[in-house]
């Protein structure tokens, strides 16, 4: 077999993951070598940070686990936010850092820092590589990352172990699906089963969650909803997994236009959440409406009270119900389209007649992209707006870290879901603060000559905070961002840049969205003052 290394990089490449991003550092030259001897691509991001949010999207759109290398010191350091992002976004993610030799770790203090103190708290484990037990080390990992709810799991390694000789182990990868089989009803003494819940309601909603876009559960949730005319709602980080062109189609929850949302959720008599995870939810859960919990894990977190759980696979146990259903649709399309009328209202509030509003971007953006276009969205303003009016028919063609909403993932997160899907078009659409963060990944895009475009929403301030400010009447306060040339600063980075302030010339810079040859930076100069009416 080789070094401990080789098993580590064996283990990868048979769990699928057939590319890690990286920033190199001393401990970890010895894996690299094993992984570029066995075709496991190493790419190097800009730094630490954004090579593991580019991990992270990796994980998104493939369903397989990351996979990011970060030196010792400083460079594990680097990777906490992103490897906090992957767990609270519920993202497989397997993160590998350096360290010192063992018997040197407590005697060094020379870029030290205890990891197993530094990762416990944003992973599901943080373990340690070493020879002996590499094998079950990587298989529990590996394991842990895609089982119910996903995360990341972090392991420390030395130059010393990753170099030392094992004994022959055959590699064989751990089952990678994380959704749990079978199905296990709870309920309360006397109290209703699931199908009698849902027959004796007469205005019941779905709320489907990131739960159910693991489970694959598009199909069951139209299924169920057609059956029982029941309409749906979705959270951000599931988006697609209901096609929103769908007559019972309600909206994305915890976005833009919040309120219209939680009034019809509350004018409801049932709420059933499918594979709903609360890490999303941005608003405090204040309904009185009876839940019907169905998740891969029980009911645990109690942010809603729920008297009855079907517990297992999201898919089949919405199937369960939909085989079970025997009554009349309980709402019709026409109530159904009533309510997205009131939306669409509410979405468009405050646009100002002559500007580029942040919803123009959006709409034009959408009419330009190719159907099965994935987008990648930074967190600010702009994201409520997007998280609301991104039209899609397709799971995970939206990605966004909605749990821990940490800024910085746009541009990243495109680079990684655009080296995963290859001829797939993916535009990330970012606040110019976000951007900010990451703009020299530009330059690894048109490396690699990466077809995705890049639609920055530049209105010089940190707006959401901003906002919050003049509301309690204090002055902006390092809020304010300066201003950048971002088209010539595309440029010095081999990518085409435009600048543009009108719907016409954003239509005219789009028009060839579908036929890129390289990275295209739109700066899209907006008028932020549809954010006010809307937050």
């Amino acid at each position: 077999m080789g070094n401990t290394a080789t098993v580590v990089a064996e283990h990868l490449r048979a769990a699928g993951v057939g590319r890690v991003f990286a920033y190199p550092g001393d401990p970890i030259i010895e894996l690299m070598e094993a992984m570029r001897a066995l075709d496991v691509e190493v790419v190097l991001g800009g730094r630490e940070g954004t090579a593991v949010f580019m991990a992270e999207a990796h994980a998104m759109v493939t369903g397989r686990p990351g996979a990011c290398l970060s030196t010792l010191g400083p460079g594990s350091t680097s990777i906490v936010n992103g490897v906090a992002a992957a767990t609270w976004d519920r993202v497989p993610l397997l993160a590998i850092s350096g360290q010192v030799d063992a018997g040197r770790e407590d005697v060094i203090t020379h870029q030290v820092v205890d990891h197993k103190l530094l990762f416990s708290p944003v992973t599901k484990w943080a373990g340690r590589i070493h020879p002996q037990s590499v094998d079950t080390v990587l298989r529990k990992a590996l394991r842990l990352s895609v089982a119910e709810r996903p995360g990341a799991v972090h392991l420390t390694g030395s130059a010393q172990a990753f170099a030392a000789q094992v004994s022959d182990v055959v590699v064989t990868p751990p089952p990678l699906d994380g959704a749990a089989g079978g199905l296990r009803v709870h309920r309360a003494p006397g109290g209703p089963d699931p199908a009698e819940l849902l027959g004796s309601a007469r205005r019941p909603v779905l709320l489907a969650g990131a739960g159910a876009s693991r489970c694959g559960a598009s199909d069951a949730l139209i299924r169920l909803a057609e059956a029982a005319g029941v309409p749906v709602v979705v959270s951000p980080m599931a988006k697609g997994v209901f096609p929103e062109n769908h007559p019972c189609f309600a909206g994305v929850l915890d976005m833009a236009c919040n309120q219209v949302l939680w009034d019809f959720l509350a004018d409801s008599d049932l709420v059933v959440t499918a594979g709903f995870d609360p890490v999303e939810l941005i608003r405090p859960w204040s309904l009185r409406t009876p839940v019907l919990h169905i998740d891969t894990t029980p009911n645990t977190d109690q942010i809603y009270p729920s008297d009855c759980e079907v517990v297992g696979d999201v898919s089949a146990s919405l199937d369960w119900l939909a085989d079970g259903w025997r009554g009349e649709p309980r709402r019709s399309e026409t109530d159904i389209a009533a309510h997205r009328d009131r939306l669409r209202t509410a979405y468009y509030a405050g646009r100002v007649s002559g500007r580029l509003n942040p919803t123009d971007v959006i709409d034009v953006v959408r009419a330009a992209a190719p159907d099965e276009t994935v987008v990648t969205c930074d967190v600010g303003s702009h994201k409520l707006l997007v998280g609301q009016g991104w039209q899609t028919r397709h799971p995970r063609s939206v990605l966004m870290s909605n749990g821990l909403s940490s800024m910085g993932f746009g541009l990243p997160g495109a680079v990684g879901a655009q080296l995963a899907l290859g001829e797939t078009p993916v535009v990330a659409l970012v606040g110019d603060g976000g951007f900010a963060m990451a703009a020299t990944e530009l330059r690894l895009a048109a490396a690699r000559q990466l077809r995705l475009a890049v639609v920055v929403f530049v209105d010089g301030s940190l707006n959401r905070i901003e906002l919050k400010q003049q509301a309690l009447g204090y002055p902006s306060t390092a809020t304010r961002l300066d201003d950048i040339d971002l088209v010539t600063l595309a440029g010095s980075m081999g990518c085409d840049g435009v600048r543009v302030t009108s719907v016409s010339e954003l239509e005219k810079a789009t028009a060839g969205l579908a036929g890129l040859t390289r990275p295209l930076l739109i700066e899209a100069r907006i008028d932020p003052a549809q954010y006010e009416a809307q937050f």
